[in-house]
């Protein structure tokens, strides 16, 4: 996959997250002291932000290939 790909799956990745955490904040758990650990939204949310770190590493590597060529 190119970087070009991979960013473009960081950035598809990244509003995902953002309209869940748009609606996170309007969940009634929110108001509760432990919302967040038994919130989907927020696992969601989580699960997402380890996708784009995992994305992001690959960028940083096949850019660190490039550099070196």
């Amino acid at each position: 996959m190119s970087i070009e790909e991979l960013q473009d799956q960081v950035d598809q990745l990244l509003e995902e997250m953002d309209e869940l955490q748009e609606v996170c904040d309007t969940l009634p758990q929110c108001d509760e002291d432990d919302g967040c650990a038994t919130c989907e939204t927020n696992k969601k949310i989580e699960a997402l932000e380890e996708k784009i770190e995992a994305l992001e590493e690959k960028i940083e590597g096949l850019m660190g290939e490039e550099e070196e060529e």
